[in-house]
């Protein structure tokens, strides 16, 4: 089981660090767009492609969670990927995190540990 929640913990990682850099790469981007100009200029935005390097390396290492492990614990597991989002959004972004928000990802914690217990 350890094996399985480090590798969950990893895959969640690279899935919230890869919704990370996209956040940063839009934020650098101007308005969007349906214009071949601004879709080409996506590609010189370093964030952009580090954003699409995290999001494969996590679908990756997600078909092998798929591949030895059961769905119905990895699936509920992969929600952690939100709990690190959060915490991003509030230390590297400065989001401002209601009350509410907080509450919820202590649910999804719980949750989490409930989940993994044998």
């Amino acid at each position: 089981m350890l094996r399985f929640i480090a590798l969950a913990f990893l895959q969640c990682a690279l899935t919230a660090s890869g919704q990370l850099t996209l956040k940063i790469a839009m934020n650098r981007m101007p308005a969007f767009s349906w214009t071949r100009l601004y879709f080409h200029s996506l590609f010189h935005n370093w964030p952009f492609i580090l954003s699409g390097a995290l999001v494969l390396s996590g679908v990756i290492l997600w078909m092998h969670i798929l591949k030895h492990y059961d769905f119905s614990i990895a699936y509920p597991v992969s929600s952690f990927s939100y709990v690190i989002g959060m915490l991003a959004g509030s230390m590297l972004l400065h989001e401002n995190i209601p009350v509410t928000r907080w509450i919820g990802l202590a649910l999804i914690l719980t949750g989490i540990f409930v989940l993994t217990r044998k």
